[in-house]
């Protein structure tokens, strides 16, 4: 590949403000589901008898919803929502287009810290989100030292995020 514009690795601040465009848009699409899934259940989706239940089936369902928010805009052109006004796009490490494994890769990589939330029941919901959070910081912060500025997600997956012209 040639040393075009194309080719430059996405710098951390850039990838971390596509992110957070992406997550208003993963906002939008729990609230979407949750409000689908509110409609489906006659609005039992959620049981309050002394503490807060929720069915056991809303937060894998709203875990692929969102997984596919993000794979299915790697698949169709390499990005997403919040990396088009970056102009940002998802690669291979060769510069061509991602497939299914990396995507499926990618997404699982980027998720893993929130199964840290599992602990929350005998450490306490304020230290599983510090654990996230501190998972997800050393996950971007390989960028920092990374030659390409990959992040661990992108490394396991073998995928780059590249700026575009």
């Amino acid at each position: 590949m040639s040393t075009s514009l194309q080719a430059l690795p996405c710098p951390l601040w850039r990838r971390l403000i596509a992110l957070v465009y992406d997550l208003l848009a993963v906002l939008a699409i729990v609230m979407v589901v949750g409000y689908v899934c509110q409609r489906i259940t006659g609005g039992e989706l959620i049981h309050t008898g002394g503490h807060a239940q929720i069915a056991w089936w809303y937060q894998p369902l709203q875990g692929l919803v969102v997984s596919a928010y993000f794979i299915v805009s790697w698949l169709r052109g390499g990005q997403t929502l919040g990396m088009r006004p970056w102009r940002l796009r998802l690669t291979r490490a060769d510069g061509s287009k991602v497939g299914l494994p990396q995507a499926l890769i990618r997404v699982l990589v980027a998720g893993a810290p929130l199964l840290l939330l599992e602990v929350a029941p005998w450490l306490g919901m304020r230290t599983a989100l510090w654990a996230v959070v501190i998972a997800w910081a050393v996950w971007f912060a390989i960028a920092l030292i990374d030659p390409r500025k990959r992040t661990l997600h992108d490394i396991a997956a073998g995928t780059e995020l590249r700026r575009i012209a």
